[in-house]
């Protein structure tokens, strides 16, 4: 019998579309790279939770399991750190990154797909990368997870303690803590899939996002408010 866990990836991949059409209509007025990379990254994680969405739904398959892996753990956050590299760093590097992780993506994604299928005895039939007979190939999710986790949650963290020292302690300060809480809880949650305890996965991935739009939301409005402001 599936609990209630199991199927809060449902409600990730509902709340990811109301978020990814918020920010796409973000970036076609804005028309700014970060937040092309951010609507990638928010539908991407979408992406991800459909996967663990149609495991509970439908059942177990080898090409879910190698789509899920690709888009969650592979591209996991990528796309939303990109989007943070292009806001905070050069965009010599912001460019540079963009090209070198995409090939990586690309053939780590290919490696996915051509690995041998390999299902171990007493197989609960949840997702996981164990089921990988190249087992090698695990090897290149913690390389993406990495370099999110330092320009998706340092880069909101920096962002915080920028605005901190300036002396604005409400709401973009307020909002980068909420966009860092929430970048980091999903990589808490891979770690434990890791380990075999993929619910906690789906718990954080939904907290996560949910904390990543209202801190998205929090400096969004707040900019708004500034330029009223300034028009007025």
């Amino acid at each position: 019998m599936k609990n209630f866990v199991e199927y809060i990836p449902i409600f990730t991949t509902l709340f990811s579309i109301f978020f990814f059409k918020e920010i796409y209509q973000h970036y076609l007025f804005k028309k700014t790279t970060y937040l092309m990379w951010w609507a990638i990254g928010v539908l991407t994680f979408g992406l991800g939770t459909l996967a663990e969405s149609i495991n509970i739904l439908i059942g177990w398959s080898a090409a879910n399991i190698r789509y899920w892996y690709i888009v969650g753990a592979l591209l996991g956050g990528f796309p939303l750190a990109q989007g943070s590299v292009y806001l905070l760093m050069k965009k010599k590097f912001a460019d540079s990154t963009s090209i070198l992780l995409s090939v990586f993506i690309v053939f780590a994604s290919i490696s996915v797909i051509l690995t041998p299928i390999l299902l171990p005895d007493n197989f609960d039939y949840k997702l996981s990368g164990k089921v990988f007979e190249w087992k090698w190939v695990r090897y290149f999710s913690p390389i993406i997870n990495i370099y999110a986790f330092i320009f998706l949650v340092g880069g909101a963290i920096y962002s915080a303690l920028k605005y901190y020292r300036q002396g604005i302690k409400e709401a973009p300060f307020r909002g980068n803590i909420f966009i860092a809480i929430g970048g980091l809880l999903p990589g808490i949650g891979g770690s434990f899939t890791r380990a075999g305890y993929v619910e906690v996965l789906y718990v954080t991935e939904f907290l996560g996002l949910v904390l990543i739009y209202y801190g998205y939301k929090i400096i969004k409005e707040n900019k708004l408010h500034i330029k009223i402001g300034h028009s007025s």
